[in-house]
């Protein structure tokens, strides 16, 4: 029988301060994981098989990035019954981030504004971590350019990201919208994401003959998207022959928090509030993808109700995180139930 111990846990870790609670969460997941106590997780990956990317996903629902950056909790959080983990956001070079404090819960709103600033132990510790895990399912890795690294540079970060990823990932995210790496939602404009994606494509290429293997792309792009931003996105995409399209990252908006106290801390801010923003994008693209282009719709699922409107905009494939930190794995068993 499994119990559902986190509505216990939750005010406790909810106590600390967040990034804290972050690696408090994950080493008790860990230790849960190696003591075998499955009183405390959800039975295993509900079996409801997709097809996407070419790619047979256990069940649709998977774990955002950000959550396992380094991929040091792969097995753990392969317990808890998501069909695919995406790890990272990881760098070419380990960097430490941001200064603290950098994450700030608004439970008020059931958001989280992060300023984390892609803090990681660097690709080639992340990829040492997935050839040590038992995990055999999907498993997304999430690349972006170190904080030193110039922007007109940028695209040899991700180039190196994705040579050092492409064998060992079954896709890889390319993070071009996190609003904490000073200009780096610039790549999602103009020239620079056509130059970005064009290079990518022609290395995708050169690497399938090296590999002997297709390991597809998807492009995570911001919910602060305008319908022009989304059809300028969408028919690069196309173009560039992307495998396809995470909708989306965090938002730097901050009118549905607006008289919180952390209201102006800088960052991306996620969770119930990006809800409305995130599902518009996917829509967007929806209509101006028509079924060409897989969309992986991330963004303020906390609920059933919530996964079924993202998948009823267009999306094929869901990702969660500060729902999971706002309700536990429950929230894994609820829409898994439902879908």
């Amino acid at each position: 029988m499994n119990i559902n111990l986190y509505p216990v846990l939750r005010p406790l870790l909810f106590s600390l301060d967040a990034e804290t609670a972050h690696h408090v969460t994950l080493k008790l997941l860990q230790l849960a994981h190696q003591l075998r106590l499955p009183s405390i997780q959800l039975p295993a990956a509900v079996n409801k098989p997709v097809t996407v990317m070419g790619l047979q996903f256990k069940n649709p629902l998977g774990l955002a990035a950000g959550l396992d950056k380094n991929g040091d909790y792969i097995d753990a959080l392969a317990n808890l019954g998501f069909g695919f983990i995406e790890i990272g956001t990881v760098t070419p070079r380990p960097q430490p981030g941001n200064p603290k404090p950098r994450l700030f819960r608004l439970p008020e709103h059931q958001a989280i504004i992060n300023r984390m600033g892609f803090n990681n132990f660097g690709v080639d510790h992340l990829l040492a971590q997935v050839q040590s895990s038992a995990y055999q399912g999907i498993l997304g890795i999430n690349i972006g350019k170190n904080a030193d690294t110039p922007i007109e540079d940028a695209k040899q970060d991700y180039l190196i990201g994705l040579r050092k990823s492409y064998a060992q990932a079954s896709y890889i995210t390319i993070n071009i919208s996190s609003p904490n790496t000073k200009n780096l939602r610039q790549l999602q404009q103009g020239d620079e994401i056509k130059f970005l994606l064009e290079a990518l494509k022609q290395e995708q290429t050169l690497l399938q003959a090296e590999h002997g293997q297709y390991t597809p792309i998807a492009v995570k792009i911001a919910p602060d998207l305008n319908a022009e931003e989304i059809r300028h996105i969408a028919d690069l995409l196309l173009s560039f022959e992307m495998d396809a399209v995470i909708a989306t990252n965090t938002t730097i908006s901050r009118e549905a928090v607006q008289g919180h106290r952390y209201a102006n801390e800088a960052g991306g801010l996620s969770g119930a509030p990006v809800l409305a923003a995130s599902t518009y994008v996917v829509q967007g693209l929806s209509a101006e993808l028509q079924g060409k282009l897989p969309i992986i719709a991330a963004g303020g699922i906390f609920s059933a109700e919530d996964a079924q409107q993202k998948l009823a905009a267009g999306a094929s494939l869901l990702q969660i995180y500060s729902g999971l930190i706002y309700r536990g794995p429950q929230l894994i068993a609820d829409i898994l139930a439902a879908i």
